[in-house]
Parts: structure tokens; sequence; C-alpha cells
């Protein structure tokens, strides 16, 4: 096992975690420096929340070793919490307290002083654009309020890392627009360091300064989303046919087709130069008397990222992975 490295806020080798037979995470290793965002991006059920609640303390890992601010999560778990602010996945705000009580109840159980309590809270209202707000009820929320709330809860203590576990699903576009940009200018103004889940390549790709995709427990490619797509070295071809596995068997005889998946139907391709391709396409399939229904050409996405290593689409994958960070906590205190 390589030696830790003391400025890395966030140090994890070889972390593991079997549930009986499954194998949730296997032997995961990755570091994230200060004021870094970092995505966990992967299918529901690839070890994302598992990970992350590894790191939360809420669960123990089975084996290998994972440091918060060089503190072992599985040895002094007390201390981790201290430093670590969560924002889960399932609401876990009480909608019968206002939004202020809500954040002094959090300040209460993570001892900030009483002297400090109203500095901070009226801090981190103004980081999420919240203080006309703070003294109505939280039922009187929208979807995307109690989320920033949930946010400023979790920086109340001032966090050496704040963790968030698919902070905008089940948000509409729009509000889902409007918290990655609290979630960047927190970044950046702040310097606080996050980790967060995401199953949706255009939240990791906009958010992370690096990316590690998780498919069935393991890390299948870790880098920054632009670097990630780069490394497809090319255009993304898409192909509508009723004879997609014919026109598959000819594509997969030209040399300048760097890659080539069929998906519902659906061929995807991966070329050097798509716009000279798309001609050529149409001319093999028309000498053998396939008919094309549709064709697009684009840039890479980390959607193609994952296609490339896993031949499947992430979207495509089903099964939720526990429902999150709150339901593993419930799940490990009966």
């Amino acid at each position: 096992m390589k030696p830790m490295r003391s400025e890395s806020v966030i140090e994890v080798r070889d972390l593991t975690k079997n549930f009986g037979n499954l194998v949730a995470v296997n032997k995961l290793n990755f570091s994230v420096q200060p004021g870094e965002v970092f995505g966990l991006l992967g299918p529901n059920g690839a070890g994302k929340t598992t990970t992350l609640s590894m790191l939360c303390t809420i669960l123990k890992p089975t084996s290998g070793v994972a440091l918060v601010n060089g503190i072992d999560v599985a040895k002094h778990p007390s201390q981790v919490r201290q430093i670590i602010g969560i924002v889960f996945q399932e609401p876990s705000i009480d909608d019968r307290l206002t939004g202020r009580e809500n954040l002094e109840m959090h300040a209460n159980l993570y001892g900030v002083p009483r002297s400090e309590q109203k500095m901070r809270i009226n801090e981190v209202l103004r980081l999420v654009e919240l203080e006309d707000k703070a003294d109505l009820l939280m039922r009187t929320y929208s979807g995307g309020m109690r989320r920033r709330l949930e946010i400023a809860r979790g920086l109340i203590h001032y966090p050496k890392a704040l963790f968030l576990d698919e902070p905008t699903i089940g948000l509409d576009p729009q509000t889902r627009e409007h918290i990655w940009s609290y979630i960047i200018e927190l970044s950046r103004r702040e310097n606080i360091t996050m980790i967060l889940t995401t199953h949706y390549m255009e939240e990791a790709d906009k958010l992370c300064n690096r990316v590690a995709i998780i498919d069935y427990g393991r890390i299948i490619a870790l880098d920054e989303p632009k670097r990630l797509k780069e490394g497809m070295e090319g255009d993304v071809i898409s192909v509508r046919t009723s004879a997609a596995k014919e026109l598959a068997e000819k594509l997969n005889e030209i040399t300048w087709v760097k890659d080539l998946k069929q998906i519902n139907g659906k061929l995807k391709l991966v070329v050097k130069n798509g716009n000279a391709t798309l001609p050529r396409i149409v001319e093999i399939a028309a000498a053998s008397g396939i008919r094309i229904e549709s064709m697009s050409i684009r840039q890479p996405t980390l959607e193609d990222v994952f296609l490339h290593f896993t031949g499947r689409e992430i979207r495509t994958e089903g099964g939720e992975e526990y429902h999150g960070l709150a339901a593993i906590k419930r799940r490990s205190i009966r």
C-alpha cells in the first residue's frame, strides 16, 4: 500500500465494502485535494453511495483505509464527524421548524459555540441566498430552497469536507441549474473540498474538477471530465436503422471506425473526422441495401466514456443503491 499524502483532504486506499457475498465497493483508490470538487459518477447500484457512507463513517469498511483530513474514518469516526458536512439524498430537515430553527438545531448538535451561532447562521443563509426566507416554516419552501438549506446546514460548523449524495435528484431542470451555481460558487469562494455522487452526466461535467466513473464497485476511469472526453479521440456518430446488426458487421471491417457499440437498435461509432465520415457510412449502408432511418454527429460526452468502458448506457441501469445515505444510516443503526 502506498503512503498517504498528507496534503490531501481525502485519501482512499484499497477501500472495500462487502454485504455478505456482495462486493459493493472493490478496492477503490483516489485522493481529493483542498478546494476540489470530486465526483463519483455511475449508475444506481454502482457503489457510489456506499463509498460516500464509509467516508462519512455511516458504514465501516470491510478492508482498506480512508482518511479525512488525516483522520482514519474507521479508527476515529467521532473525530471525522466533527469535520465533515453531509447533504443527504433524501430530505432530512424538519418541516415543522423554520429555516433558521433547523440551522440552530444543527449548530447545537455540532457544538458550535452559542456566541458564534448567530453569526454563522447568518453567514450560511447569505451563502445560499435564503436570508429573506429564514423565518418561514420549512413546509413553505420549494424543493430547491430545501436543498439549499440542507447545503447551508452542512456548512454551519465550517467542515473540512462537504459530502453531497445526489444533490439535485428529483429537482426540475431549472432548479438543478441553480443548485449547480451555488455549489460552484461555494467551492470557488470558500475553498470547500466537496465529494458528490451523481448519475447525471451533465452534472458531473459541470461541477467536478475530476470524476471517478464507478461500475460494479470499481473505478473504471478517473480524470478531469475534459480529459476523459478527449480520450475518446474522435466524434460520436449515432445511426438508427432496423438492420443495426447487419450494418455493424459491415462497419466493423472498416479501419477508420475506432469504436462501435450496438445499443437498443442504434449504433454508436467513434471516428476521427465525423463530418467526412457521415457520407461514407451512408454509402456503405446503401451498397448493402440497408436503409438508415436517422443519423447524428456530436462531440463525446461522459455518457460516451461510460459506454466505451462498459458497453452499456448509464441511464439504462436500474436498481437503487440502498436509496441514499439516509437509508444506509437507518439500516446501520437497526
